[in-house]
């Protein structure tokens, strides 16, 4: 495992990673680690112009997917009136 070594770290900030570490229950190195780890994979996370990329292509699929089917059209009852006869009860 490598070795990494910070100097100048502002007493601020090393005292956050502290209290961080503590209600945490682990140690600063521990925390350090974790707190670099969360920050590289936000980092790798697609851009907003590569997750944008592909929206015409949903959009075309939901349009091609929004042909409703009539219940009553395969013999199933009407969800309105099943509902409404529940409130009856």
């Amino acid at each position: 495992m490598a070795t990494l070594n910070a100097f100048n770290i502002p007493d601020e900030l090393y005292a956050q990673l502290q209290e961080l570490a503590n209600a945490e229950n682990s140690s600063v190195e521990a925390q350090v680690i974790t707190v670099l780890k969360n920050a590289l994979q936000t980092k790798a996370q697609p851009t907003v112009d590569e997750r944008y990329k592909n929206v015409p292509k949903l959009l075309e699929e939901i349009r091609l997917r929004r042909s409703r089917l009539n219940p009553a059209d395969f013999g199933l009852p009407d969800s309105t009136e099943m509902i409404r006869e529940d409130r009856n009860r």
